[in-house]
């Protein structure tokens, strides 16, 4: 049985013996699946190992194939457990062959120096964006399971070259009993910043390896709406660079991304 349902797809995973579960080509982007959803999925894998609730401090992936839609299953592996850390490892695997491999770190909380970090929430508002439905030029099917809106200017082949990308975001699902998997869904979401440089797709893109590194543990982030500031550090021989930042609607800086992103204009 194929799910569209976020909340259902992850759910099935969570209760699944195997650690199998399943999804339809709605979460597809091209011939593989959105990174989120194929990342959430390593990230479920690993957490269902936890003898305590943990909170993930940081995450590591790397794209290694394709996930096509359908059945996938995770291998996940305790890599050393101490008195504070958990360090683990997760498979994807799709027929056999491992198409995402990640490893996480997951910690509790310990006395030590608070520096807030430093932030600058200026963000246009929701209503002032382009929202993704009216500006579903070569968009990909998977955002109809978010609701959001473009700013400043810097749309996916919107023609207009910038190296920032900034948007608000939330899901339509019900997320709140998957708090980890529900940030991680969405921290995913930015294409590569430099679409923009495009009048018209497609452009084959995707990521190669993703690191996030999470500012507050996911479970305390109450928010649905996210704010999520892109920019484009380097661009060369095909390949681009990019890091960003996520807050929640109240300007609390949650977490902390970078990419290393392909395509072919």
């Amino acid at each position: 049985m194929q799910l569209s349902d976020l909340n259902s797809i992850l759910s099935r995973l969570e209760e699944s013996e195997d650690n199998i579960t399943s999804f339809d080509e709605n979460w597809s982007q091209g011939r593989s699946a959105y990174g989120g959803i194929a990342t959430a999925f390593a990230v479920t894998g690993m957490r269902k190992l936890l003898t305590t609730s943990q909170p993930m401090r940081s995450l590591m992936v790397s794209f290694i194939a394709p996930v096509p839609p359908g059945e996938v299953k995770v291998d996940a592996y305790i890599q050393r457990q101490g008195r504070n850390v958990t360090q683990m490892s997760a498979s994807v695997i799709c027929d056999g062959q491992v198409c995402l491999q990640a490893l996480a770190a997951f910690g509790n909380p310990r006395e030590g120096l608070n520096i807030p970090p430093k932030t600058d929430f200026n963000p246009a508002t929701i209503e002032s964006g382009v929202k993704f439905a009216d500006h579903a030029k070569r968009a990909p099917g998977f955002l109809q399971f978010f609701e959001g809106v473009w700013l400043d200017g810097g749309l996916p082949f919107g023609g207009k070259p910038s190296s920032e990308l900034n948007l608000w975001i939330r899901h339509r699902a019900d997320m709140s009993n998957l708090p980890t998997e529900k940030l991680v869904t969405i921290c995913d979401i930015p294409p590569p910043v430099i679409l923009s440089y495009f009048d018209d797709g497609p452009i084959p893109s995707s990521s190669l390896s993703w690191s996030l590194e999470f500012v507050v543990p996911p479970e305390e982030i109450e928010s649905d709406w996210f704010y999520l500031e892109f920019v484009a550090e380097a661009a060369a021989d095909g390949y681009t660079q990019q890091s960003g930042r996520v807050y929640d609607e109240m300007g609390q800086l949650c977490a902390l991304s970078r990419q290393c992103m392909v395509y072919f204009g």
